[in-house]
């Protein structure tokens, strides 16, 4: 074993070594989100894998070029890693402030440690099965080449060698491991999909989906439709708060087990929408939920509150996957389905006189903003337009978002942008910035929710060569001061962010909590609210969600 380990250490590159400490050493500094000692060491030990072959590729590119070389002794092979163990624990000792950086920011207990025993271990691990990788990588280029050589140029046969080995990598990185993986992700999430879960009985009261008088059965609706028909607030609670006269809200939800076809799924939606008498309601929203088929509790049960129940929601499933594995993976996912519900139930709704039809409105929460924006098409819709739309957590490859970010006011953070004369469209976050001086609402109102600390709005694959916008001056509220931008580790940082996000405390990442959608619902729908109300509205929700935080 001692051998080995010397064999190996001789067999390294000392320029990746250097890097690789350098990537490893960096990468314990903080981004958007707090991590875990497993989440930092897996992130360090491929940044430091990063950083090796980076150096790799350095030098190989220095002796393609012919330039003087010399191989290193073994001084300075040992030198380097001396230096680099010295960096590394310098880092180690930072990291757990680094991370109570952003949790003291999020009210989060502080760390006493990081852990850096078990993240240097963990990060090792991954680091050498990383390099592993990379040498049979080059080993199939070698071989490959070596067997071409016979027939055409060195240099054409290595270039086709490289080709042929990362085609082979791809194929099976992409289109075995991992279509595999989401194949079966999604086979055993169907399976869980389908049971019907012993405390989410079927509803007694006829008027509501999934009921025996419904025309969608209870047990399609899947585990999240369920419990998206289940919960909410009803008409005593509402009036309660209201101390007067609450309706029971309408919620219409149709699975994927309803039936067979996206187009079949978006009509049964509209026949049950008609059925509960949702176009008799003084507002309507189209839902487009997140990947599994979750519609957020945090926004639509303030609605309702704010409506005194006067309101319809309605939402289609079309996944059951995670929204951040379908954004990477697929991200058009769920369009479709978006798509077909809007034209559906937005062709219905232009059929019935103005005056007597419930305002239109869309929402959608990460994935499902993102499927939403595209639900409608301007054009389509322009001679008679709906009403409004509240977007939480865009994702970042949001078309709209992203052309509204680039647009914005020049004066404006990347965070909370101020988007032209702010008619249209307004930014907001834990605090309310949509009461803007001198701007004026226009007949289409739509608000972003949006934090500054959100990964899945933020990630930029761009990251990895270029510093994005959001991270220059000013920052965000809930963005540590200690972040710092590195060329070709930052994206790192952030993929990982992306992973986690929704493992925030609510209010902060991707976790949205109910308070910050009062003011938001409010700008969207014009609606005339007391101030001390909201306020009361918003302590409501908060000191529940307090409380379920404790039980947890």
């Amino acid at each position: 074993m001692r051998r080995l380990l010397a064999g190996l250490f001789r067999s390294l590159s000392v320029t990746g070594l250097a890097l690789g400490f350098a990537f490893f050493a960096a990468s314990l500094t903080p981004t958007l989100m707090p991590r875990s000692y497993i989440v930092q060491g897996a992130l360090s030990g491929i940044c430091a894998a990063v950083g090796y072959l980076f150096g790799v590729a350095i030098v190989w590119l220095w002796k393609y070029l012919e330039l003087p070389w010399r191989k290193p002794l073994l001084s300075q092979r040992i030198a380097v890693l001396v230096c680099g163990l010295i960096v590394a624990v310098i880092f180690l000792w930072q990291a757990a402030g680094w991370q109570n950086s952003i949790r003291e920011l999020w009210h989060m207990e502080r760390l006493e440690s990081a852990e850096p025993f078990k993240l240097a271990a963990i990060a090792l691990v991954v680091f050498l099965v990383a390099v592993l990788l990379g040498r049979l990588f080059r080993l199939i280029v070698l071989s490959t080449s070596n067997r071409l050589e016979r027939f055409v140029p060195r240099r054409v046969s290595n270039v086709i060698g490289v080709a042929i080995a990362v085609a082979l990598f791809w194929s099976v990185v992409e289109g075995v491991l991992l279509r595999t993986a989401m194949h079966a992700m999604d086979s055993s999430l169907q399976r869980m999909d389908a049971l019907i879960e012993d405390n989410v009985p079927m509803p007694s009261d006829p008027a509501k989906t999934g009921s025996a008088s419904s025309l969608v059965a209870w047990n399609g609706l899947g585990r999240q439709g369920r419990n998206f028909i289940a919960s909410g607030p009803d008409a005593a609670a509402i009036g309660d708060f209201w101390k007067g006269e609450a309706r029971a809200p309408i919620r219409v939800y149709v699975g994927l087990n309803n039936a067979d076809t996206i187009a079949e799924r978006a009509k049964l939606a509209l026949e049950e929408l008609k059925r509960d008498g949702a176009f008799e309601r003084s507002m309507l929203v189209i839902i487009a939920p997140t990947g599994t088929g979750w519609v957020d509790p945090a926004a639509m049960d303030p609605l309702e509150y704010l409506q005194r129940g006067d309101v319809a929601s309605v939402a289609l499933q079309y996944s059951y996957l995670t929204s951040w594995l379908s954004l990477l993976v697929e991200p058009e996912y769920g369009a479709a389905s978006a798509k077909a519900l809007f034209r559906e139930v937005y062709g219905y709704w232009t059929t019935l006189p103005h005056d007597k039809r419930p305002k239109l409105y869309l929402h959608g929460l990460s994935l499902g903003a993102l499927n939403s924006q595209i639900s409608a098409d301007v054009f389509d819709v322009i001679a008679d337009p709906f009403q409004g739309a509240l977007w939480s957590g865009p994702p970042f490859e949001s078309a709209t978002w992203n052309a509204v970010t680039a647009g914005r006011v020049p004066q404006s953070p990347a965070w909370l942008p101020v988007f032209r004369d702010s008619s249209i469209i307004r930014f907001t976050n834990q605090e309310n910035h949509l009461n803007i001086p001198d701007a004026t609402w226009g007949p289409m109102r739509i608000v972003y929710l949006q934090y500054a600390s959100d990964a899945v709005t933020f990630f930029d694959a761009r990251s990895f060569y270029r510093e994005p916008a959001w991270m220059q001056a000013p920052r965000g509220p809930d963005v540590s001061p200690s972040l710092r931008w590195f060329p070709g580790l930052t994206m790192f940082q952030l993929l990982f962010d992306l992973m986690i996000a929704t493992s925030s405390p609510m209010g902060y990442g991707h976790v949205y909590a109910p308070e910050h959608y009062i003011d938001a619902w409010i700008a969207v729908t014009a609606l005339q609210v007391d101030p001390a109300q909201a306020d009361a509205l918003k302590r409501r929700f908060a000191d529940a969600a307090a409380a379920s935080g404790d039980s947890d």
